[in-house]
């Protein structure tokens, strides 16, 4: 029986164990031309028998050339037709190339949509940092150069504790930024890959009933990691000794591999909650069984995202950060002589907005691969390639369920 959820269709493998290189459900017939026969022993085109165990092989009937790709074949084959494109990618399983550009041609198919998104949630979270930063938080301790060692250790612990209390603040308005971008990028993206349009009312009106479950899994994760850094380093820092302290950068190096491992194991998560109306431990499971068997390749692809969105932070964020220290000299005259700098209205400001061109162009790469990350997965080891076509009208493929018009049945 297929265990599947979401918007798999009737028969498809189930994920456990399956790839490209598994035969998957063929493509259907083109409506016009002459009936194939088949044997009794082999159905029809387009249906199939559940395997009787996960990962079986499923026999494979001859069929006439049918629109579309499917099986998983590499592009360009000998005799092959090129796969359906009704959106911003081809059905068929991607490669890194195609899913970074998937989420640019989002971007510029639905720019309207994107940027008023990514602009609005950027401009208020910049908003509220400022204000928290400039009449909420407490002014940082002052420093003594000439402080004795126990004085400095002193010190360094009062404004440890500062930083500490600073980052709060601008970690939990970044969260909810991140959380409301998420939710609605995810809705436009899953309809730019059935080229149909969105608007902003749209997505809203889609993903609002989800965004208490996508909370709750935005903080789960971190949590967990939490816990699992306390784990690591709590033992040594209860000896205190050398040896305590040798143990806990131990401690501290174990638990940051497998938060590595959690992160990129659950990395798929939120689009399974999203798209699928999955609970929030159901699309923890969800996001580990998809990505079971392609950790690596999973890795590879979020780390090539974060250092492009990095590097063209850094190219926006630079001339916008020069220019404000330009423009607030006293700022960068107290940075050089040692003291606390005590940054100006225009420092913030010009810094605001180089950060907000940042998110809008960064934002959309960013959730873009994670939900055609999840496509692809998907496309591998149960066929979505021929629900999505389907669902997106493309000729040859039948048509889908009346209201299903996204990832889900």
């Amino acid at each position: 029986m297929n265990d599947t959820p979401g918007w798999a269709s009737p028969g498809s493998a189930p994920s456990d164990g399956q790839d490209a290189g598994v035969p998957r459900p063929a493509e259907p017939v083109q409506e016009s031309g002459p009936a194939s026969k088949w044997s009794t022993d082999q159905p029809p085109p387009g249906q199939w028998s559940a395997p009787t165990s996960p990962g079986a092989r499923r026999p494979v009937p001859p069929q006439p050339p049918a629109p579309g790709w499917g099986g998983g074949q590499p592009r360009g084959s000998w005799g092959q037709p090129p796969a359906a494109k009704p959106g911003v990618i081809p059905l068929r399983p991607l490669g890194v190339g195609e899913i970074l550009d998937g989420a640019v041609s989002t971007l510029r198919a639905h720019w309207r949509t994107v940027l008023g998104v990514t602009i609005t949630v950027s401009v208020i979270s910049q908003i509220g940092s400022i204000l928290v930063e400039r009449y909420l938080l407490p002014e940082p301790p002052e420093v003594d150069p000439n402080a004795s060692r126990s004085e400095a250790l002193s010190q360094s612990l009062e404004s440890l504790q500062s930083s500490l209390l600073a980052m709060g603040p601008a970690l939990i308005i970044t969260l909810i930024g991140t959380l409301v971008t998420t939710a609605l990028l995810t809705v436009v993206i899953s309809r730019s890959v059935l080229g149909r349009p969105v608007t902003l009312a749209d997505a809203w009106q889609e993903a609002r009933p989800r965004l208490p479950q996508l909370l709750g899994l935005t903080l789960l994760v971190p949590l967990m990691s939490a816990a699992i850094m306390t784990v690591g380093i709590l033992p040594g820092l209860l000896l205190g000794s050398r040896a305590g302290i040798a143990l806990a950068v131990l401690g501290g190096l174990a638990a940051c591999g497998v938060i590595l491992w959690l992160m990129i194991r659950f990395a798929l998560a939120s689009p399974a909650l999203m798209l699928e109306r999955q609970g929030v431990i159901q699309s923890l499971r969800r996001s580990a069984k998809l990505v079971r068997g392609a950790w690596w390749r999973t890795f590879g692809i979020m780390a090539l995202t974060v250092l492009l969105t990095l590097l063209v932070s850094m190219i926006i964020a630079v001339p916008f950060t020069l220019i404000a220290f330009a423009v607030d000299g006293s700022g960068i005259r107290d940075l050089f002589s040692g003291a606390n700098p005590d940054f100006g209205w225009p420092f913030l400001i010009i810094t605001g907005i180089g950060s907000v061109i940042a998110s809008s162009i960064t934002y959309p790469i960013s959730a873009g691969v994670t939900v055609l990350l999840y496509v692809d997965q998907r496309i591998r080891r149960e066929a979505l390639d021929l629900d999505l076509a389907r669902a997106a009208g493309v000729p040859g493929y039948g048509s889908a369920p009346p209201g299903n018009d996204s990832f889900r049945s």
